[in-house]
């Protein structure tokens, strides 16, 4: 059986990268690679129903080794791309053995340091073997690390036929990154009663809360005319826009909050005299306190219009999911099961809410509650991510134990 180690190694050197903006999905062609590869390993497996779709949607399911019929079909999900934020192309996975604590300097860039100072999880990581990149790329464990754990665990359970289980549903989605492939995700053909993503951070580390979220998109419109002339005529929207920008809270920024405390988050933007134009990041785990920052972004806006004579501001608000505890809440069987895996793992689970989406934060308002399961993984979205050979392990060993406990505790998890 190739360990989960060793199907994550692989994974990884496949460029997956999602991209936003774009009309199609999956937004990259690229994403193909790795869910035909899915599709022909699932096959290789013996994996029963395994199909892919035109939207780059992997589906599989695994029969039932018992013959209990009360058994609820459970599902696991992962994601094969990775975040546009940094590239993944060419990832070179760097294995540091035995590991014995300090900061890790990656190899192929010295300034990109892993420091247990940032990072004191490093404590708990003696004598594991870590995983990360060379220091160029990004490694994809989010979710290349999901996608290894779960093929792991159906190898296991194919070897192991005396670990009972009923049916299980496998998907592998596309674009999760940029929040849109779920939307082209079969619910009905995935044919599960409950799911859990396979995405999560450190070992023991379960989800049954997300963000909810908005996107908005500020445009500021001024008019441009030929700088030589431009006396009296020209309105310059750059400087509208960077006004704006300067009004935002300093302790309502990303880089400045924490915990259960929500912000807005300007993260893109386009600069010209005649049109320029700002996208920004709208979080809160509560409606209330979104619809507050929203609020805010038009206040700023009124008070930029009247600054600038001539700058007219356009906001333009839309909802990308909301916290999925809301539906959660009236299935706590769920997590009640995944904590009990995670034991019977050897790990010490916790619970704890994610500041960010899965795609399961959509799943579960389509019919199919989804909480959020740990991959060992860390640092997501730069080029100081890294798991460990324990943090895919014991995932791939809660797994296998998350599914022989719904066999065991059918009368508890209708």
């Amino acid at each position: 059986m190739e360990s989960a180690v060793d199907r994550f190694l692989r994974y990884v050197r496949i460029d997956t990268q999602s991209q936003e903006d774009q009309l199609t999905t999956p937004s990259t062609a690229k994403q193909w690679t790795l869910a035909n590869l899915l599709v022909a390993e699932l096959k290789q497996l013996g994996v029963s129903d395994v199909r892919v779709s035109e939207f780059c949607m992997v589906y599989a399911s695994i029969p039932a080794n018992i013959a209990a019929t009360d058994v609820p079909v459970i599902g696991f999900i992962a994601h094969v791309d990775t975040s546009p934020a940094v590239t993944g192309a060419n990832v070179n996975p760097v294995i540091h053995r035995n590991y014995q604590g300090g900061d890790i300097t990656l190899p192929n860039d010295p300034t990109q340091v892993i420091t247990v100072a940032q990072h004191p999880v490093l404590d708990q990581l003696i004598g594991d073997d870590i995983i990360t990149t060379d220091g160029t790329t990004l490694l994809g464990s989010d979710d290349k690390a999901g996608v290894a754990t779960i093929m792991t665990m159906i190898d296991m359970l194919r070897q192991n036929p005396q670990v009972k289980h009923g049916k299980i549903a496998v998907g592998f989605t596309a674009d999760e990154e940029i929040g849109l492939g779920i939307e082209k995700f079969d619910v009905a053909a995935f044919g599960a009663q409950f799911a859990y993503t396979v995405d999560g951070s450190t070992l023991g580390e379960l989800s049954d809360e997300t963000w909810s979220a908005r996107a908005a998109t500020v445009t500021f419109h001024g008019k441009s005319a030929h700088p030589g002339t431009a006396k009296g005529v020209m309105v310059n929207s750059i400087y509208a826009m960077a006004d704006y920008l300067s009004r935002m809270p300093a302790d309502m920024l990303p880089e400045t909050t924490e915990d259960r405390v929500g912000f807005v988050h300007p993260y893109i933007g386009v600069a010209d005299v005649q049109e320029s134009s700002i996208k920004i990041l709208l979080r809160d785990f509560e409606l209330a306190g979104l619809d507050a920052k929203e609020r805010l972004l038009r206040d700023l806006a009124s008070a930029t219009e009247k600054k600038f004579l001539g700058v007219t501001i356009d906001v333009e608000v839309k909802e990308n999911y909301k916290n999925m505890k809301e539906v959660l809440k009236n299935h706590p069987q769920l997590m009640e099961n995944a904590v009990e895996a995670a034991r019977r793992a050897g790990l010490s689970p916790y619970t704890m809410p994610i500041r960010g989406g899965t795609d399961g934060s959509k799943l579960t308002f389509r019919g199919l509650p989804c909480p959020n399961i740990f991959t060992g993984g860390h640092e997501f979205h730069s080029k100081l991510e890294f798991n460990s050979r324990r943090g895919l392990e014991k995932t791939t060993e809660a797994l296998v134990h998350l599914a022989q406990i719904f066999a065991e505790r059918p009368a508890t998890n209708a």
